[in-house]
């Protein structure tokens, strides 16, 4: 196995080996990305090809910051191209602002999301309708601002906190659902 460096000077000068090497190294954890952001697995895996395609072509890019530089970098192309497959394809849904939300219950306390298996909060965030999910994935995981979010989908910041809102109390829902379904309430 070549270290993380070398392996990305090989992907450079266009060796297939270290490309392969490089594919199976990361493509499980760039493959889960996808999936956050497209809850269809056979489009995920379709993104997923294309993404590393276009890290292939895009090694020229890389500098090397030390030890997981080169994973960090893998992330950030694969999450661009994620947003614009969605921009093209998904267009986020324009959603009412905060001051327009009905009331909802509070969101889940954090010790009951604790409970819950992480598959299936993972599934549960692969339920949320598009923007909901853009959204909650940009700033959770991501750790988007609104500002941010709402640049790189083309939507207000409004817009971008509404939509967080929503995800957070369709997932508490979610949650308490699964709760009582499989009565750890």
């Amino acid at each position: 196995m070549m270290e993380e460096q070398e392996l990305a000077e090989q992907c450079l000068r266009g060796d297939n080996r270290a490309r392969q090497q490089l594919y199976e190294r990361y493509a499980a954890h760039l493959y889960g990305i996808c999936l956050r952001y497209v809850s269809d697995r056979d489009t995920a895996q379709d993104l997923l090809h294309d993404g590393f395609l276009h890290i292939f072509r895009s090694m020229n890019k890389f500098q090397w910051r030390g030890p997981g530089s080169l994973g960090a970098w893998m992330d950030r192309v694969m999450v661009n191209q994620l947003l614009q497959y969605l921009r093209k394809e998904q267009p986020v849904e324009r959603v009412e602002y905060l001051e327009q939300l009905p009331d909802v219950e509070d969101e889940a306390d954090c010790t009951l999301a604790e409970a819950v298996p992480p598959e299936v909060v993972m599934e549960l965030v692969r339920q949320l309708p598009t923007g909901y999910r853009s959204v909650f994935n940009l700033y959770v995981v991501e750790g988007k601002s609104h500002r941010e979010i709402a640049s790189l989908l083309g939507i207000r910041e409004k817009s971008s906190a509404s939509q967080l809102a929503r995800a957070k109390s369709v997932l508490a829902q979610g949650i308490r659902r699964w709760m009582e379904e499989n009565g750890t309430k």
